[in-house]
C-alpha cells in the first residue's frame, strides 16, 4: 500500500516531466532526422543529412563561436560580482538593505525591459553613455551596429542583470558560516585574503556549483534581449545559438533544422553540466 501511495503522490510531477521534458525532447530528435517540409513537398526521413548540412553551415560555427566567446565573458565576471558584491552586504555596513535592493533590481526586471533601458544606454550620439564620453571630448560610437563591439556590449548587459541574482545564494550561503571561524582565523594571524581563499571560498563551493550550472546554462538561452537589441547582427556578430534557432524556426520556417540545432544545443549543455559535476565534485564538499 506504501508502494501505492508513493507513486500516487509522484504521478502529477511524473506526468509534467514527461510531458514537457522527456516527450519534446524525443519529438524534437525525431524531428532532426526529416527534411524541411512545404505543401509541394512533404518532410521525408533524411537520416543525419540535417547534421552534415549543420556541419557545413558556417553560420552555425559563426553562432557557436560567439556564444563560446559569450559564455567566458559572462560566467566568470557574474560569479565574481556576486560574490564580492554578497560579503560587502553581509557585513553591518550603513544602509544595508538599501544597497541589497540595488543589487538584486536588475534581476527582476522583465528581459525586455532590461534591453530597452540598455538600448538607450548604446543608442549612437544621444544614448547615455556617448552623452557621458562626450563631455570629454569622445566622439560616440555606434555600440551595436560594429561588430567589434556588439558582443561586448551584449555581455556587459547580461553580467549587470545576472550578477544581483548570483548574489542572493552566496548571501544566503555566507550567513550559514558561523562567524567564528572568521575569528579563529584572525586570532591565527590570517589576513582577510588568506582566510577567503583558504577557508571561506572552500566553504562556499556548494553554492559555487550551483551558480556555474545555472549561468552555463543561462549563457545559451537568450533571445529577448537579442530580440530587441539587435536581431543577431550586424552580420552574425551578435547571434547567439538558441537565437539562431529561433530563427531558423519562425523566419525561415525550417523547424526541422532547428530541430538540429536544438540536439546539439542540448547535448552542448548536458556534456557541459556533467563536466562541471566531476570536475568540481572533488571540490564541492570542504576537506
Amino acid at each position: 500500500m506504501r508502494h501505492v501511495y508513493g507513486w500516487l503522490l509522484l504521478t502529477p510531477a511524473a506526468i509534467l516531466l514527461i510531458a514537457f521534458t522527456h516527450y519534446p525532447t524525443i519529438a524534437t530528435v525525431f524531428d532532426s532526422l526529416f527534411s524541411k517540409g512545404t505543401v509541394i513537398r512533404p518532410s521525408r526521413f533524411v537520416g543525419l543529412a540535417n547534421y552534415e548540412m549543420l556541419v557545413e553551415d558556417p553560420i552555425f560555427w559563426k553562432v557557436l563561436t560567439n556564444n563560446a566567446w559569450f559564455a567566458l565573458g559572462t560566467i566568470p565576471t557574474s560569479i565574481i560580482l556576486a560574490i564580492a558584491m554578497a560579503l560587502l552586504v553581509n557585513r553591518a555596513i550603513p544602509g544595508r538593505a538599501l544597497v541589497r535592493m540595488a543589487y538584486f533590481t536588475p534581476t527582476i526586471l522583465p528581459m525586455i525591459a532590461v534591453a530597452n533601458i540598455w538600448l538607450f544606454f548604446y543608442t549612437p550620439d544621444i544614448g547615455l553613455i556617448d552623452q557621458v564620453a562626450g563631455l570629454f571630448g569622445i566622439s560616440g560610437h555606434n555600440w551595436l551596429g560594429n561588430p567589434s563591439t556588439v558582443l561586448p556590449a551584449i555581455i556587459v548587459m547580461t553580467i549587470w542583470k545576472e550578477a544581483g541574482f548570483f548574489m542572493i545564494f552566496y548571501l544566503a550561503a555566507l550567513q550559514n558560516i558561523s562567524s567564528e571561524l572568521e575569528e579563529a582565523a584572525r586570532l591565527e594571524g590570517a589576513t582577510r585574503w588568506y582566510y577567503f581563499r583558504r577557508v571561506l571560498f572552500p566553504l562556499l563551493m556548494p553554492t559555487t556549483l550551483f551558480v556555474m550550472i545555472n549561468a552555463v546554462l543561462n549563457s545559451f538561452k537568450l533571445v529577448d534581449h537579442l530580440f530587441v537589441l539587435t536581431k543577431g547582427g550586424p552580420d552574425n556578430a551578435s547571434n547567439l545559438l538558441l537565437y539562431y534557432i529561433f530563427e531558423s524556426a519562425f523566419s525561415y520556417f525550417d523547424t526541422n533544422y532547428a530541430a538540429t540545432l536544438t540536439v546539439i544545443l542540448l547535448f552542448l549543455l548536458a556534456l557541459m553540466a556533467l563536466m562541471q559535476f566531476y570536475v568540481l565534485d572533488k571540490r564541492v564538499h570542504y576537506r
